[in-house]
């Protein structure tokens, strides 16, 4: 059953499996602040045994644009769009989050960012191929990110 994040008061309801799963919640929350205050878009998760799909199309963007497999097991997923961006995200028991930014209508402004949990460390598959620059979040603690561009259809 999908359900709304709260980002005012965060919870780790979904992400208990986790091992970072305080940490995953504010960086899940913190994902739903940002919506919500740029778009007016409420950010709501499903299981990620009810989200095959989305978490289908992100794998396979990663398995095609750089042969990318993630080895954590995916908790939580969302898909939606805001103006003319498709928008997906997967949560990951390891703490890992993968989302998707879309563009409908423009080739060039399509990437897929990868951001870290504090306290996790940088996935295996991911450590030799990204750099991970850090960012301060009140939600989330310090968040490392980075991302690839996206060249496909998809």
């Amino acid at each position: 059953m999908a359900y709304d994040v709260d980002f005012n008061n965060v919870s780790t309801v979904g992400l208990e499996s986790s091992s970072v799963g305080g940490a995953l919640a504010g960086l899940r929350a913190n994902e739903a602040r940002y919506f919500k205050n740029k778009y007016s878009h409420v950010f709501a998760v499903e299981p990620a045994s009810k989200a095959g799909q989305t978490i289908g199309w992100v794998h396979r963007i990663l398995k095609q644009e750089r042969d990318l497999v993630i080895q954590s097991r995916p908790l939580e997923a969302t898909a939606f769009q805001v103006e003319n961006i498709r928008i997906a995200y997967v949560f990951y028991e390891s703490g890992l989050s993968i989302n998707v930014m879309y563009t409908i209508d423009d080739k060039k402004k399509r990437a897929v960012g990868f951001k870290l949990s504090d306290g996790m460390e940088v996935p295996a598959e991911l450590a030799s191929r990204f750099k991970f620059a850090r960012q301060k979040s009140k939600l989330a603690g310090t968040i490392r990110g980075s991302f690839l561009v996206i060249k496909g259809e998809y």
